[in-house]
């Protein structure tokens, strides 16, 4: 059975998502060359509650692309996959086509 990670509160489960080092012709890609820092969310938490005691949800959800701080989040492993747990105020913005 596979494991599944609901984040707590506000944060959001990450998996980056890992350039190309290779074009399709077999062209071998510069390391540095347009990395962007993005991942896919995979999961959301439910949020936090304000002062007032609502609740403020989680401002991505599942499936969006994101910008991720370079440094940061939490390395987690389920199976044989790596994510990374972010706080939602973390995340700098949604990415899209």
């Amino acid at each position: 059975m596979a494991k599944r990670l609901i984040p707590s509160l506000n944060r959001v489960l990450i998996e980056k998502i890992v350039p190309p080092s290779k074009t399709n012709a077999g062209i071998l890609l510069p390391e540095k060359s347009s990395k962007l820092n993005s991942g896919k969310v995979v999961a959301v938490g439910a949020g936090t509650r304000g002062k007032d005691g609502k609740l403020i949800p989680v401002a991505v959800k599942e499936g969006d692309t994101v910008l991720l701080p370079e440094y940061g989040g939490t390395e987690v492993k389920l199976g044989d996959k790596e994510y990374h747990l972010y706080r939602d105020d973390d995340i700098l913005g949604t990415l899209h086509d």
